[in-house]
């Protein structure tokens, strides 16, 4: 069970550190471009990550906490397996991603005033999801 538990908590914190690196300064860099270069490589971002590796690197941390959380019963997994799946997962599935499906339409020519509110939304929501995944990381390796 400590083997599986430290394994979730890693996987929480390595999707965790992907995302991290949009909130510290991809996104701020992207913002810094002209709107239509900005909306043209944030797509293509959008367009690459639905790979098979970062898909498992985002899906899998749920999965694993919440084994630990089931078979574990212990409340530090339960609350880091809530936060990963609800702030985490949750947040890309409910916020990041119905923004991403907005900008994938977006014409980069005529695309500015969209692309300023998608960055400072899509932003403080992916500050959400590092911050729960940290934070289960933290809870699930203090379960160990």
């Amino acid at each position: 069970m400590t083997a599986l538990t430290l394994a979730a908590a890693l996987a929480c914190a390595l999707a965790s550190g992907a995302l991290f690196a949009f909130s510290a300064f991809v996104m701020d860099a992207l913002a810094r471009l002209a709107p239509d270069e900005g909306i043209r490589a944030m797509q293509s971002i959008n367009a690459r990550a639905v790979t098979p590796a970062f898909m498992t690197a985002l899906s899998a941390p749920a999965l694993a906490a919440v084994a630990v959380a089931v078979l574990g019963g212990e409340p530090l997994a339960i609350a880091g397996a809530a936060l990963y799946v609800l702030g985490a997962l949750g947040t890309t599935i409910a916020g990041n991603v119905p923004l991403n499906d907005a900008l994938a339409g977006l014409d980069p020519a005529s695309g500015a005033a969209q692309w300023r509110e998608y960055v400072r939304r899509w932003t403080a929501l992916n500050h959400v999801r590092v911050a729960a995944g940290v934070a289960a990381a933290g809870l699930l390796a203090a379960n160990a």
